[in-house]
């Protein structure tokens, strides 16, 4: 959210046209109202079938939600004008007006909202509106709309009119909403018709300054795509005519709301300055951190949250001294310098060191996310069981009862009564709450738990029979989440706890899946960096590899790669027994001048079917076939990955949302809006996109930080990319537009149009050859993209023609391409690597 705050009591009004078609974002802002509202202790329908999928899913009603129902249907709603004016919120970064975040328990949500609107002329006007929770419009004063559909998460729309007068009608909205963890919270008022109208708001600001500050709102961003320490440097595209005052702030992660910032910093952007330095970055974690930042001038303030990469060493470390050792340093890493949560109290107590001051103080905050039943409780009260099992002699007598106690009174499943909002409905929540009432059963087998009522071994037995459907499941479908740098380490969780504690069949089934797991992370490993097509994204695993949760997992099994503050459950992998096989680092770390391909599928209906192409120096990944023309969510579908550097990285999607720092599901660089055709065959991709008028994102675009890489360059409708010997070169097969400006320069390539076929070839360079080699090669390279039949094909010397047909897939030499191994084992070959030039044979 763009918000410009004041506190002068008598203002002018600033105003801002909106067109026909465009929505009303300009508006004066009451602070958010929060109230925590359960509703009354239920049990929850039990809608969980075992057939994951990626996206949103229908989970009925909580009691919450019910509760809200229940009062709007009483209630009368009364228009309120005392307000204070909080914040205000302008044109700029979002269609929607926006207050979406996350609440970890049910919170019921409101804000009052004004503005004038202007029309040409007196009479009624309409506009759409959409929204997920409820909205009430008045105008001067009179109720002329409200629409309360409190569907979570799911748009509804309704078209209504405002009488507005020529001479401005004030328009006093209330926003409401229902938050269960992840919470859409918006409003978009389009308008409708044909006639212009003007937004107005009471602002004492000069519109020159508003101006200003706006575009440096809207256009800054990291002069690199990471930073190796102190300053954090921001670049802007317009130099400001007077001093702006920045304030920065990185604020802790979401699971620890409430404590102190981690960041705290102001400077100022002098005059005619387009860069300004962020210094504090001296005691911060490794990691991508999101940076809020507020734009002053006087008492005009314009907020804007973006966010940016430390790494200190870009290049992976190597460690070739024995998986035990290596477990020993990440464990001791973890103690030291772990993100505050359980997992770095279970690495206190795992490497000897006792109930420390610092383990005390996480425990019990965890303890109040299980009292609390906050969302995500069930991640980490499987390391607190584990801890707890192992470790209580060591934990103070009072302390252990209090672990004993939160153990005994939490809610294990959707059948024990509750008004909370923990989801239990993914693949990854319903390993962790089973796991979860599996550990708390076999460690209290006699004690009765207050929820259900259940003794310990009836828990036990309970969970067991759950759990063998969860695995019936995932191996008989493989993982919906495939490859996720962000919920593979969840899954971890679960399984180590299982391999660990779990007896007979299931110790052997956590076993067997925890190497396949470690089979795909080695796969598409490459250089420390887990990449590839994932079945769930989000920027923060695409923009920063190395600082991903999973990353530390593949350094302590493969020994190359980088260790971080990720404790979800890495010190669980290092306190415990399992090894992953020794065979999997050949194919982690590939030989030089050798290639790895490899093909299997996983998801519900094969969801993601999985293609790869790994030299030592080059990594080309696709999921194949998924659902093309169907609107996306966070499916990460094509991936280039390079061994020269730790954020050598390339992809290609249709953008989901407009605002390139924005976290919508799917957003600017996470997911697609409307997901490909693609096939891959060997070191060749071929992508069609053909984006639907209804979507209002008319273009396809690639992401490549330009100093991440040793070279990049256009050439022609190529966009050619070299970091190490490895290269990448990729075409629309239309004009190809670097951005220039704004958050995507140096870093976005674009090509408008809602049809395009996209080409991607990755290789091997010969020895002390450059980009110049690539575009030799392309001389003699041909694409053809026909937009009318939506066929996209690729012609290279030695190599056969590949064709990509929207509706019929992927022919290779003028034959049928069907996906080769459509079965949840992959199948892997080893051959020579493609090296440009070379004429090497393809192993598909």
């Amino acid at each position: 959210m763009s918000a410009v705050a004041h506190k002068t009591a008598e203002r002018q009004l600033s105003r801002f046209p909106v067109a026909p078609g465009d929505t009303v974002t300009a508006w004066a802002l009451s602070g958010i109202s929060e109230t925590y509202y359960p509703g009354e202790v239920a049990l929850a329908e039990d809608r969980v079938n075992y057939r994951f999928i990626n996206g949103f899913v229908d989970v009925g009603d909580l009691p919450c939600r019910v509760a809200v129902w229940k009062d709007i249907a009483e209630r009368t709603v009364e228009l309120e004008t005392d307000w204070e004016v909080e914040s205000i919120n302008l044109p700029g970064f979002n269609r929607r007006l926006e207050f979406s975040d996350f609440w970890h328990r049910p919170t019921r949500l409101k804000r009052w909202c004004k503005t004038v609107l202007e029309p040409a002329q007196d009479g009624d006007v309409p506009f759409r509106v959409a929204t997920c929770g409820g909205v009430h419009i008045w105008v001067d004063g009179k109720l002329a709309a409200k629409f309360e559909p409190y569907s979570r998460n799911k748009e509804q729309q309704a078209e209504i009119t405002l009488p507005l007068r020529s001479s401005g009608s004030e328009i006093i909205m209330l926003s409401e909403d229902m938050a269960e963890r992840d919470t859409n919270w918006y409003v978009e008022l389009t308008l409708l018709g044909d006639q212009l109208v003007t937004s107005a708001i009471p602002s004492s600001a000069d519109p020159e300054v508003i101006r200003e500050l706006m575009a440096l709102a809207r256009d800054v961003r990291p002069v690199g795509e990471f930073c190796t320490g102190n300053p954090l440097v921001l670049t802007f595209d317009e130099a400001p005519v007077s001093a702006v005052e920045i304030s920065a702030q990185v604020l802790p992660s979401v699971h620890r709301r409430g404590t102190p910032p981690i960041l705290s910093a102001k400077t100022v952007l002098e005059a005619g300055q387009k860069t300004v330095e962020i210094h504090g970055l001296d005691c911060m974690a490794e990691a991508y951190h999101p940076l809020n930042l507020a734009f002053s001038v006087g008492e005009t303030r314009v907020f804007r949250q973006i966010a940016f990469a430390l790494l200190h060493d870009v290049q992976p470390a190597r460690d070739n001294g024995g998986l035990k050792q290596r477990k020993r340093v990440a464990l001791r890493h973890a103690a030291d310098h772990g993100d505050l949560r359980i997992g770095r109290a279970f690495a206190i107590l795992a490497s000897g060191d006792g109930c420390t001051r610092l383990c005390r103080e996480l425990i019990e905050y965890t303890l109040e996310s299980v009292d609390e039943r906050r969302d995500c409780s069930d991640f980490v009260l499987v390391p607190l069981l584990w801890l707890y099992g192992a470790y209580r002699d060591q934990l103070p007598a009072d302390l252990a009862a209090t672990v004993k106690a939160s153990i005994l009174n939490y809610r294990y499943w959707v059948d024990e009564p509750g008004n909370d909002t923990m989801w239990f409905w993914s693949e990854n929540h319903v390993l962790c709450f089973h796991v979860s009432q599996y550990l708390a059963g076999l460690l209290m087998p006699g004690e009765r738990f207050t929820a259900s009522g259940r003794l310990g071994s009836e828990q036990l037995a309970l969970a067991t029979e759950r759990l063998s459907k969860w695995f019936d499941s995932v191996e008989s479908h493989g993982f919906a989440e495939w490859n996720s740098a962000a919920y593979y380490p969840i899954d971890f969780i679960g399984l180590l706890a299982l391999e660990h504690w779990g007896k007979d069949e299931i110790a052997k089934r956590a076993d067997q899946l925890l190497s396949r797991l470690f089979k795909m992370i080695s796969l598409h490993t490459l250089a420390g960096v887990p990449a590839g097509s994932m079945g769930r994204a989000y920027d923060k695993e695409l923009r920063a590899g190395p600082c991903t949760e999973l990353a530390p997992f593949a350094t302590v099994a493969f020994g190359e790669g980088w260790l971080n503050e990720g404790v979800a459950a890495l010190p669980m992998f290092c306190a415990g027994d399992y090894e992953p096989p020794a065979e999997l680092t050949r194919i982690a770390i590939p030989e030089d001048g050798q290639c790895v391909e490899a093909h299997y599928v996983q998801g519900y209906g094969h969801a993601g079917r999985l293609a790869l192409y790994k030299s030592a120096a080059v990594q080309l990944s696709a999921s194949v076939d998924s659902e093309p023309g169907s609107k996306g969510h966070q499916q990460h579908i094509l991936d280039v990955r390079f061994a020269g550097h730790a954020f050598a990285r390339a992809w290609v999607n249709h953008p989901g949302e407009d605002d390139p720092w924005g976290h919508q599901r799917p957003s600017y660089w996470a997911g697609n809006g409307t997901m490909p055709r693609v096939g891959q065959f060997g070191d060749a991709a071929l992508m069609l996109f053909d984006i639907p008028e209804t979507h209002r994102i008319g273009f396809t675009h690639a992401y490549a930080p330009a100093d991440a890489f040793d070279a990049s360059e256009l050439h022609g409708d190529w966009l050619l990319l070299q970091s190490g010997r490895g290269y990448a070169a990729m075409t629309p097969c239309k004009a190809l537009e670097p951005v220039l400006s704004g958050p995507g320069q140096n870093r976005e390539y674009r090509a408008e149009g809602r049809k395009a076929g996209w080409v991607v070839l990755v290789g091997d360079l010969p020895e002390g050859q450059g980009l110049e080699a690539v575009r030799s090669l392309l001389d003699e390279v041909k694409t053809s993209f026909d937009p009318s039949e939506m066929t996209l094909s690729l012609k290279r010397p030695g190599r056969p023609v590949l064709t990509l047909n929207y509706r019929e897939g992927l022919t290779a030499g003028g034959k049928p391409y069907p996906f080769p191994h459509p079965e949840l084992e992959p199948k892997i070959s080893f051959g020579q690597a493609a090296v440009l030039g070379s004429g090497a044979t393809d192993n598909s």
